[in-house]
């Protein structure tokens, strides 16, 4: 789960010799290089690692605060790689999918685009990054793939979701969007305090890979980072299997 980041290379599991879609959401909702944003580098090597298992069709999805179009912030990030599909969730067609927890935190369904469910295995990538003094790990990465156009733009992108409390969304939202993979880029720590654009930045040395929850708490654990949506995540995965 923890590896050098310098000798890292993804290996894909087994299960994706089978898969005909395979979907990446990275980090690239701003036109700014890693530690902003996922590296080139990194998602080259994923994509590599698909291929010597996998002829999938494999697809790049992400969404921008307040709806900006994608195509300049991919090709600013440099974001051109071969027989790779870029979409911007403004262009999906949206479906409404069911929170399967019995209570919802807050959200019952969710509006996401349906290539998310037509993909075979999904794949969060996302740089290791501290927020407001808060973790945003492969979960929290998630919620740019949710259209702001029905969730409020404003001055975050999902307004009305962050008043409806965040973490209690991003822990509906990990249930309902079924991502198998999360892998967190910690060759750097990249700290912000309001713009999430502009902070500190701290050397690490690891990537981090696992399934999301279980990823996002071993960095949380191994670096000493709040990271709240994680214990709401813990309490409503025991309710679920009350339920199940």
């Amino acid at each position: 789960m923890i590896y050098n980041a310098s000798e890292y290379n993804f290996k894909a599991p087994e299960i994706l010799s089978r898969a005909r879609r395979v979907l990446i959401k990275p980090c690239a909702h701003y036109p700014v290089q890693y530690p902003v944003s996922t590296s080139r580098e990194l998602i080259s090597k994923i994509i590599a690692g698909i291929r010597k298992l996998s002829d999938a069709d494999i697809i790049i999805l992400e969404g921008a605060p307040g709806g900006a179009p994608m195509k300049s912030i991919y090709k600013s990030l440099s974001y051109d790689f071969q027989r790779v599909v870029l979409l911007d969730v403004n262009d999906c067609t949206w479906v409404e999918v069911d929170n399967p927890l019995n209570k919802p935190l807050v959200i019952p369904t969710f509006w996401v685009p349906n290539v998310i469910l037509s993909s075979d295995f999904l794949i969060s990538v996302t740089p290791l990054q501290v927020i407001n003094g808060k973790g945003n790990f492969s979960i929290s990465n998630l919620l740019p793939v949710l259209p702001s156009s029905k969730y409020g733009s404003g001055k975050t992108g999902w307004d009305a979701l962050y008043n409806q409390g965040i973490e209690k969304v991003l822990s509906d939202l990990y249930f309902t969007l079924p991502f198998d993979m999360g892998i967190i880029e910690a060759t750097q720590k990249f700290t912000s305090h309001g713009d999430p654009t502009k902070g500190e930045i701290e050397h690490v040395g690891k990537i981090f890979a696992g399934e999301p929850y279980e990823v996002d708490t071993e960095v949380s654990r191994t670096l000493n980072i709040k990271t709240d949506y994680l214990e709401l995540i813990k309490t409503s995965s025991v309710e679920l299997e009350r339920w199940t």
